[in-house]
C-alpha cells in the first residue's frame, strides 16, 4: 500500500495527535509486536498506557535514575573495563537490560553472567523483528528466530515470574513487585488480554528499553568524539555535567531511534486517500527554519524556537510519546537549575561516567556499522578508558 511521506516538522505533530491515524510501522514485526501498547489505537491504547505508566510515580524517574540506576552502572562497568578495553554496544546493552528486565517484571533467578547472556540474545532477536520493516535479512528467518526466542523467554523467564507473582497475588497484605508484568495480571480479566499478550508485551519492553538506550549512548559519544577529538577538551567538556546532557539532547535529534513513523487511516478521512501516511521524524528532525542553516551538524548551542524542545521528534508526540522519554532524557535543564539535584536521564548518565573514564575510540579496532538493518546503527563500537574514574 503505497502512501505519502511527510517531512514538515508541523504536519508531523498533527498527524500525531490525530485519533484516526493508527500506528502502523511495526505489522511486519507482528510475530513480537501484535497488541503491545505500541500498536494498539483507540480505548485499548489509552487503558493499558494509563496502567502501565502507573507504575511510574512522579518520583520515579528521579529515584530510578540515583538510586537504582547508577549503582547497578557501577557494577557492570568494573568487570567490563578492567583490562581498559570495552564494546560500547554490548556494554549499552548490558546495563540497561537487567534494568529494563526489573521494571518489565522478568525475574533472573541466578544473577549470573550466563543468564545475563541469555537474555540479552533473546533481546536482541526481539529487537531486529521489532524493527523487521528496515531489516536487510531474509524477513521470515527473522520471524522465524524470534518465535523460538519467544519460546524460551517464555519457559526460561516469564513461566516463574507468573508464578511467583500470582502465589503473592492469592496473599493478602502482601508488598507486590512494583512492575508491568504485576499490573497486567492483576487486570488481565478486566483488559481481555491473553497469555500470550502478555509474553510479546515483555519481548516490547525488554527491546524498547534496552535496544534505543544502548544505542542513543553510542550515538552520542560519537558525535562527541568527532566534535572534540582531543582528549584534554573532553576532560574539559565533562566538568560541566547540564552540558554533556544537551549533547546528548542533540545527538537524540540526529539520531532518532524510530527514523520514521507510519500512520495508517481507521476510517475515512481527508488523508485516506493517500492511503498509508509515512512520518520522517529524522528529515523533520533537521528542518531549517526551525533547527537553523546548521540543522545538520551536532551543535549543542543551537537557538531553539518556542515550544520546540532539543531532541525535536525522536520521542514522539501525542498518544504514542514515549513512555521513557524522561528516563532516557532526564529533564530539560534551565538557567536556575542545581547540577547536584538535576534529573539528567540514564543516557546522559552513561555518557558521564565513560567521559570520566577518559573513554576514547580504539585506534586498533574501528567501529563497525549494522549491516543487518537500514538503520544508521553500529553492531561494533570498541573503546579504550580507564579502569576506574577520576578522581
Amino acid at each position: 500500500m503505497g502512501g505519502q511521506v511527510i517531512t514538515d516538522y508541523h504536519e508531523i505533530t498533527r498527524v500525531l495527535t490525530d485519533r484516526s491515524m493508527r500506528q502502523a510501522l511495526y505489522d511486519e514485526g507482528g510475530v513480537v509486536m501484535d497488541d503491545v501498547l505500541l500498536k494498539l489505537h483507540g480505548r485499548d491504547h489509552h487503558k493499558r498506557r494509563v496502567l502501565e505508566f502507573s507504575v511510574l510515580r512522579k518520583d520515579f524517574f528521579s529515584i530510578y535514575e540515583t538510586e537504582i540506576f547508577l549503582p547497578a552502572l557501577a557494577q557492570v562497568i568494573g568487570p567490563l573495563s578492567a583490562d581498559g578495553k570495552m564494546d560500547l554496544i554490548e556494554f549499552g546493552y548490558r546495563v540497561t537490560m537487567n534494568l529494563t528486565a526489573d521494571f518489565a517484571g522478568l525475574d533472573r533467578s541466578e544473577k549470573s553472567p550466563e543468564e545475563t547472556e541469555r537474555l540479552l540474545k533473546l533481546v536482541k532477536v526481539f529487537s531486529e523483528c521489532a524493527t523487521l520493516v528496515h531489516s536487510t535479512r531474509n524477513k521470515e528467518e527473522v520471524r522465524t528466530e524470534a518465535r523460538a526466542a519467544l519460546e524460551e523467554l517464555r519457559t526460561a523467564f516469564l513461566e516463574p515470574s507468573v508464578e511467583r507473582r500470582k502465589a503473592l497475588l492469592a496473599k493478602e497484605d502482601e508488598v507486590l513487585p512494583r512492575d508491568v508484568l504485576t499490573l497486567l495480571l492483576q487486570n488481565q480479566e478486566k483488559l481481555g488480554i491473553t497469555d500470550e499478550v502478555i509474553l510479546r508485551e515483555m519481548a516490547f519492553f525488554l527491546q524498547a528499553g534496552s535496544h534505543s538506550t544502548a544505542n542513543s549512548m553510542v550515538h552520542a559519544l560519537h558525535e562527541i568524539f568527532t566534535r572534540w577529538p582531543d582528549l584534554d577538551a573532553r576532560r574539559e567538556l565533562r566538568e560541566d555535567r547540564i552540558y554533556v546532557q544537551r549533547c546528548v539532547h542533540e545527538s537524540f535529534r540526529l539520531h532518532p531511534a524510530s527514523p520514521v513513523a507510519w500512520r495508517s487511516p481507521e476510517t475515512a478521512c481527508p488523508m485516506s486517500s493517500e492511503g498509508r501516511v509515512e512520518l520522517d521524524f529524522a528529515t523533520a528532525n533537521r528542518q531549517r527554519d526551525l533547527f537553523g542553516e546548521t540543522a545538520d551538524d551536532f551543535d549543542p548551542d543551537r537557538p531553539l524556537p518556542e515550544g520546540v524542545p532539543m531532541w525535536g521528534l525522536t520521542f514522539g508526540y501525542g498518544m504514542h510519546m514515549c513512555l521513557g522519554r524522561d528516563l532516557d532524557g532526564g529533564l530539560p535543564a534551565g538557567p536556575d537549575t542545581d547540577p547536584e539535584t538535576h534529573q539528567y536521564g540514564i543516557v546522559a548518565r552513561l555518557v558521564q561516567t565513560l567521559l570520566d573514564r577518559d573513554v576514547r575510540p580504539d585506534p586498533d579496532r574501528p567501529a563497525v556499522q549494522d549491516a543487518n538493518t537500514s538503520r544508521m546503527n553500529f553492531s561494533s563500537y570498541p573503546v579504550l578508558l580507564k579502569s576506574e574514574a577520576r578522581t
